[in-house]
């Protein structure tokens, strides 16, 4: 990945960049777009995953272009109309990293007179996606290349390669972890532990990336970051539980739609999904941890309701192509009625926000609710957890501590542990087994 080389506060009004499009930064007279209004490329940016490897090619004005596939080898095609070859399509070549799942190389020349020619070589046959996405909040107009295996890797196939297999499947092994409820040497189960007979599946979700960086705080932290970092910590706890496997919506920095987070889980019949996210605010002094489960209706308060528009709007910023009818999408936006699994959230809100509390300041004494589209799994219970404000220099600090995220990660999973206490994780469903 490549990030744009230039100053990240020149010519700017403000100092802190949200995620929602509606509060995009104001550019000064002296900002970017004053300076160089011809059109031309002013950045490309590469995103490798497993998943798919992104490559986003910012301009300051919308490009015309035109693109096609080579076999023999592999290629994709891209010609740009109307531009002049520069600095930045000249060094395209060091843009790719040696170890990236999808593109061997990429690079770009002067094919004919305001023609510039992108060739993407590839390491596998690909279905590409080409689109445009107009501009949102730091960037610019800009051309958005994904190339996605044509035999992508499924959530659930590395669970079976690794064999965590899901309990109840017909003709499959036991599970490599042991399916033992935790007891103490009297043979009762210890306190705390939860009492189950089979493998909990949790779905870890690290707010924003790639593309979308989240929030950033004064001392240039990016919340993308922040959060992939402490659910990899969270990970690590919850695979070192006896019961207990987690899996990751994200696992490197790339930028994953809010229904795909959704679907992600689902795909693997999840029994919890958990949200990381670092709030920010205009004002730098507002600060302490909050946890946030879905509404049916409105917001439990306007800061709610501003976070959650702020969060929904990462879609804008990390760039979704709209074309793609995706029949997931309809059903997760239409399939609300889930009256007892936002029950649920609200009783794992709980839980954890107590735990929490005992690390951080709350920035609010109760669980919170607003309609979060990463929460919209209408049969998984679901929460967003605000680990801190990385907008407050000071939070900023403790979120980029080792020590500090070690402790958020322990909570969190500490209220896991409690509510599953209460709350016994009952058999699969058959809705959540419905791709």
């Amino acid at each position: 990945m490549s990030e744009r080389p230039e100053k990240p506060w020149a010519g700017r009004r403000e100092l802190i960049k949200f995620a929602g499009a509606s509060l995009c930064l104001l550019v000064s007279p002296v900002g970017r777009a004053a300076v160089d209004r011809k059109p031309g490329i002013l950045a490309v940016r590469v995103w490798p995953a497993e998943d798919y490897t992104r490559v986003a090619i910012e301009c300051n004005s919308p490009l015309k272009f035109s693109h096609f596939t080579v076999k023999n080898p592999d290629r994709l095609v891209v010609d740009l109309e109307g531009i002049e070859f520069n600095s930045v399509l000249d060094s395209l070549s060091n843009k790719v990293a040696p170890d990236d799942p999808n593109i061997k190389l990429l690079r770009a020349g002067r094919f004919k007179p305001g023609v510039v020619r992108l060739v993407m070589e590839l390491k596998n046959e690909v279905n590409p996606q080409v689109f445009e996405l107009p501009p949102a909040g730091e960037y610019g107009h800009r051309l958005v290349l994904d190339v996605y295996p044509l035999e992508a890797p499924d959530p659930l196939l590395t669970l079976l390669e690794k064999k965590e297999l899901l309990p109840g499947d017909p003709g499959k092994p036991l599970a490599e972890k042991p399916e033992q409820n935790v007891e103490t040497k009297s043979g009762r189960p210890r306190q705390g532990q939860p009492v189950v007979d089979r493998l909990i599946t949790i779905t870890l979700d690290p707010g924003h990336g790639g593309e979308d960086p989240g929030a950033v705080g004064r001392g240039g932290s990016y919340e993308k970051h922040v959060t992939l970092s402490v659910a990899k910590r969270l990970k690590a706890k919850i695979d070192a539980e006896p019961n207990m496997r987690a899996v990751l919506t994200r696992n490197t920095d790339y930028f994953v739609p809010l229904h795909m987070r959704v679907q992600k889980a689902r795909r693997i019949r999840s029994d919890l999904f958990v949200s990381i996210h670092a709030d920010a605010f205009t004002r730098p002094d507002a600060n302490g941890s909050s946890v946030f489960a879905l509404s049916e209706s409105g917001a439990s308060s306007s800061a709610a309701r501003y976070l959650a528009q702020k969060e929904n709007a990462s879609d804008l910023i990390g760039g979704v192509n709209l074309d793609v009818k995706d029949p997931m999408l309809a059903r997760t936006l239409l399939d609300l009625s889930q009256t007892a699994t936002i029950s649920d959230s609200l009783k794992l809100g709980k839980a954890v926000l107590g735990e929490i509390g005992n690390i951080n300041r709350l920035h609010k004494a109760s669980v919170e609710q607003a309609g979060f589209a990463v929460l919209k799994a209408p049969d998984i219970p679901s929460i967003l957890v605000e680990t801190a404000f990385i907008s407050n220099p000071e939070e900023e600090r403790r979120l980029n501590d080792d020590a500090y995220q070690d402790k958020m990660a322990e909570a969190i999973i500490a209220g896991i542990r409690k509510y599953f206490a209460k709350n016994p994780p009952l058999a699969k469903s058959k809705l959540a087994s419905v791709n």
